[in-house]
């Protein structure tokens, strides 16, 4: 029937949007939409596209940064969720962690703790701190945020944090916001033969209904309306 969501949607999502934002959309998914089943994975960025392009996937959450945006596969649409802005997280014994605002170059020669080779985020903060003037030196990779908290907290490095990734913050840890901020966009992806699909549109709607309140939702109206 037009207009009513319903069958199955395949959806993936990297670790962050898995963690601080899908449960949340799925769960109102599931209320407003009984008869709409999602079936979601855990995908870094650059796995998940290919997989959508190649119509494994329905539709997939990804997120590119404001200094390195994140090329669209042909024959992809997106829709904007959310501008997730960065912090760093430092040891709470760090000169620098009573500071209002931090510039990355103050940082240079500290060890930083990353997220694992080859993913997006590890990618892309190698390339941050090579911009903002020092090789970067990596002392410790982790997938999760949670467990690159608990790195800093026991003194071992520095971290740039995601707000949207940000889980309760353990003692020993200090934020600080950039002088000049850095943010990710957070989208999803989808099919442009599948644009006019009402589970497309419904699940865009509940990610963005999803977004924590320290996140900014300023996002344009471009998800198709339904069929």
């Amino acid at each position: 029937t037009r207009g009513i969501v319903v069958g199955q949607l395949t959806l993936a999502a990297f670790p962050t949007a898995v963690r601080g934002l899908v449960p949340s959309a799925l769960r109102a998914l599931r209320a407003d939409h009984p008869d709409l089943r999602v079936l979601l994975r855990e995908e870094d960025p650059m796995r998940s596209m290919p997989l959508v392009s190649r119509g494994d996937l329905d539709m997939a959450v990804v997120q590119d940064w404001n200094n390195e945006p994140l090329p669209l596969p042909e024959g992809l649409r997106k829709g904007v969720i959310c501008d997730d802005v960065a912090d760093v997280a430092l040891p709470a014994d760090h000169p620098l962690a009573g500071r209002d605002t931090i510039d990355l170059g103050e940082l240079a020669g500290d060890p930083w703790i990353s997220s694992v080779p080859d993913s997006i985020c590890c990618d892309w903060l190698l390339r941050t701190l090579r911009a903002a003037g020092s090789e970067p030196r990596i002392d410790h990779m982790a997938y999760e945020f949670a467990t690159q908290l608990s790195l800093v907290a026991a003194g071992l490095g520095c971290v740039i944090l995601p707000r949207l990734g940000r889980c309760d913050v353990p003692p020993g840890v200090a934020i600080v916001p950039l002088a000049a901020p850095l943010s990710r966009r957070v989208y999803a992806v989808w099919r442009e033969e599948a644009a006019r699909r009402p589970a497309i549109r419904a699940a865009v709607t509940a990610l963005r209904a999803a977004v924590p309140a320290d996140v900014p939702t300023d996002a344009p109206a471009d998800v198709p309306a339904p069929a």
